[in-house]
Formats: C-alpha cells, sequence, structure tokens
C-alpha cells in the first residue's frame, strides 16, 4: 500500500518504506498517477536515484524534476498536464 499524503492538488508519495522492506510499488505508483485528475502535482520520495522509476513517468508525458535530498533521499517532481 502507498503512503499517499494530499496537500491540495500536490500528492506526496513516499516509497522509502516500502522499498526497505523490499517492495517494488512502482505499479501501484503508475495506477495513482494514471488515475489522478489532470493538474495534480505528484511529489515522490525514493532512497535512491530511480531513473526507471523516472524514465517510466517521463513515457507518460510528465515532466520529471530530480532533488537529491540526501544520499538515501531523492525528490522527484512531476505534474500530470493531461490525461495519460
Amino acid at each position: 500500500m502507498l503512503d499517499i499524503q494530499l496537500d491540495g492538488n500536490r500528492a506526496i508519495i513516499d516509497i522509502r518504506g516500502n522499498i526497505a522492506r523490499g517492495e517494488h510499488p512502482k505499479n501501484e505508483v503508475f495506477k495513482y498517477v494514471k488515475e489522478a485528475p489532470v493538474g495534480t502535482i505528484f511529489e515522490i520520495h525514493v532512497p535512491f536515484y530511480a531513473e526507471p522509476l523516472i524514465n517510466a513517468l517521463s513515457s507518460f508525458g510528465l515532466n520529471v524534476t530530480v532533488t537529491e535530498l540526501a544520499s538515501d533521499h531523492f525528490q522527484l517532481m512531476a505534474a500530470k498536464l493531461a490525461e495519460i
């Protein structure tokens, strides 16, 4: 299950705990992104530079910005500007 916090039109998704438990929640993230309304801003927290996740989100037409907050904490930001 994803840890999602909503703040207005921003969905904060922290999957660091999922990954630490050996889970691979990418399909849950993709499902959430696809079902979210246009205008949603996604803030996704991961424990490493998650290139496959970044590439997949980009393939949905999202522009993804990555910020390294710590050596084990990366923030991916993207906005859904059209239906996927």
